[in-house]
């Protein structure tokens, strides 16, 4: 912290220092030492995704893929995008757990033999979808494993 202060002090005219996290760790971390916040004199919030807007990250994912997405995923994914939002809600980490998770389940899918044209295999179904949101954990991503 004496760094970054001394550094911002020192070269005022030449730093630009920018901070970003979740609401609550930042206003944590401005508070952390007397002065900090002062020099941070503009705060930019930005609100969540709606659900639209998660389920159009959900559809780039799924075509950078090389998937295509059924129609009624739209819904199963509103389904599970929680309401109220809890705190630290991760937005495109939620969409990115549950497209994995659909991921795996459509991968059990073809195992089992119901998909059977190339199609049906690059396509996400709502039955791909999880029941439930996939746990939120921050920095774990298990990737896809097809």
């Amino acid at each position: 912290m004496a760094t970054l202060l001394k550094l911002m002090e020192d070269h005022r005219d030449e730093v630009v220092v920018i901070v970003a996290g979740y609401p609550r760790e930042m206003q944590r971390f401005l508070e952390s030492n007397t002065g900090l916040a002062s020099r941070f004199p503009k705060t930019l919030t930005f609100a969540d995704y709606d659900v639209d807007e998660l389920g159009a990250i959900f559809r780039l994912i799924a075509e950078q893929a090389g998937f295509t997405v059924a129609p009624d995923v739209a819904a199963g994914l509103r389904a599970l995008v929680p309401s109220p939002r809890p705190v630290g809600f991760g937005n495109g980490r939620f969409v990115r757990n549950v497209f994995e998770e659909a991921v795996s389940r459509q991968a059990m899918r073809i195992v089992d033999g119901s998909a059977t044209t190339p199609e049906e295999v690059r396509t996400l179904l709502r039955s791909d979808l999880p029941d439930q949101p996939p746990p939120d954990r921050p920095g774990s991503s298990t990737g896809l494993y097809l």
